[in-house]
């Protein structure tokens, strides 16, 4: 992965190795609720660069710097993982640009035309109107979030 640029707050990152990484992968359900009995685990090797979607030259990886899109689980500084071949569809995150300006938010079709809703009731929406410059950049395929870092700043 190599930094491609960094615009508005957003940190754009390329993945450039293509091979595959693979690590160990626990395939019995962990319980989130009460734990269960112990139970024998079967143990694989599962291919993070295909589990990710990582395996495409459009894609991307995006670091996050605000709490706009915190209700959506997309916190401050995780990483997004943005594929530009996807077709954005309604209430998928997108990464836009917005009269010159990068923003991830989620892209809502209203009544009144297209809007980029934050996912945090501090902020408002955006409605785009037809003199606005709007690109849908791309769309998140996946949210990595570094747990042990968020813990390190709550402190």
């Amino acid at each position: 992965m190599c930094a491609v640029n960094q615009r508005n707050g957003l940190s754009f990152y390329a993945v450039r190795e293509t091979g595959e990484i693979s690590v160990p992968y626990v395939w019995t359900p962990l319980k989130a609720g009460f734990p269960s009995p112990a139970q024998d685990y079967m143990e694989e090797e599962i291919d993070l660069v295909n589990l990710l979607g990582m395996n495409k030259p459009s894609v991307f990886i995006v670091r996050v710097d605000g709490n706009s899109m915190t209700d959506a689980h997309v916190p401050d500084r995780s990483y997004l993982v943005v594929d530009r071949s996807l077709k954005p569809m309604p209430n998928d995150i997108v990464v836009a640009v917005l009269n010159g300006e990068f923003t991830v938010k989620t892209l809502v079709k209203s009544s009144t035309g297209w809007m980029l809703y934050p996912e945090n009731s501090l902020y408002d929406p955006i409605v785009i109107r037809d003199s606005d410059a709007f690109q849908v950049w791309g769309v998140v395929a996946q949210i990595v979030i570094d747990r042990r870092e968020m813990r390190l700043r709550k402190r």
